[in-house]
């Protein structure tokens, strides 16, 4: 990978996502099948304990492509901007995605304005490299009453502009209470792909999440075609405790149907980046589960 970073050549509103994706340095090489990476939150006490040698476990087994989940205090897993950039560098790993929740703080409602923290968090994924910054969940006090409700979705919208200006997207990440909320009659997922503008929000559907929610994933996938270019890849069985109903397991060994509601995401969702993750390891190692699940999806021909 270059050390130096480029500015993400936009064209239109992202119509031309291929071409786009070649002008940014971090994704000069992009497999004909997509981009596969992992959702480093798989392995977080791994990334808790030594980030530097769980990456180097993680390149070893043959990603290329990570998504982070640590942002905090303006450094990622500890390190600076550009020292976690030269980490990623020299083992060749590409930062393709980041998990960084928006909350009620990033946005000043006087100025009518984004915070400063939430500007920063923006130059520091562009100096990562990210094509997306994603919001993996929403405060309670966000989702309290409709109007509020869409009055986000608007500023999602503007999070949406502000990430273009630095050559990336912004994504929202879906749980479970976005298909199990509801306001005036309508459940919150239908909400917002109904006020997110596509052209600015993307959704990161997570194909697991959403059935402790009462959500079928091939549903989702049918109902909404072309919505969903960047994917959790996950899989779901029975929990054994908790207040969960299900939870994650290897993917293609659960309920999700994982490699159809993959195959489908494929073919009529617009899907071009898949972020294996799981969260849950049935008394395997995080580590040996993560290889494990890419191997499973070399053998479905996605990496």
């Amino acid at each position: 990978m270059k050390t130096s970073r480029r500015t993400f050549i936009k064209t239109g509103a992202f119509a031309a996502a291929g071409a786009a994706l070649l002008k940014h340095d971090a994704f000069a090489s992009v497999p004909k099948k997509g981009i596969v990476a992992l959702q480093l939150y798989s392995i977080r006490e791994d990334m808790k304990n030594d980030p530097l040698a769980s990456l180097k476990e993680v390149a070893k087994m043959g990603y290329t492509y990570v998504e982070h989940a640590n942002y905090i205090d303006g450094k990622f897993y500890g390190y600076a901007p550009k020292e976690f950039r030269k980490v990623l560098d020299d083992l060749d790993l590409k930062m393709v995605s980041g998990h960084t929740v928006f909350g009620k703080s990033h946005w000043d409602s006087t100025k009518k304005d984004f915070s400063d923290s939430w500007r920063k968090l923006v130059d520091d994924a562009a100096i990562l490299g990210q094509k997306y910054v994603v919001s993996p969940s929403m405060d309670m006090t966000m989702r309290n009453n409709y109007n509020d409700f869409k009055g986000y979705m608007d500023i999602f919208n503007k999070c949406g502009e502000l990430c273009n200006k630095q050559g990336m997207k912004f994504g929202y990440h879906n749980h479970d209470f976005e298909f199990s909320e509801s306001l005036n009659g309508q459940k919150l997922f239908d909400i917002m792909m109904t006020s997110m503008d596509p052209k600015l929000v993307v959704v990161q559907l997570d194909i697991g999440n959403m059935y402790n929610g009462g959500a079928v994933a091939l549903d989702v996938v049918k109902q909404y075609p072309g919505r969903f270019e960047n994917l959790h890849v996950k899989d779901e069985i029975k929990a054994e405790g908790g207040n969960e109903k299900y939870e994650s397991t290897i993917i293609g060994e659960g309920i999700v149907n994982a490699k159809e509601v993959v195959d489908l995401a494929t073919k009529i969702g617009g899907t071009e980046v898949y972020i294996i993750e799981q969260e849950s390891y049935q008394g395997k190692t995080p580590m040996e589960c993560v290889k494990k699940d890419l191997e499973i999806m070399k053998k479905w021909g996605y990496a």
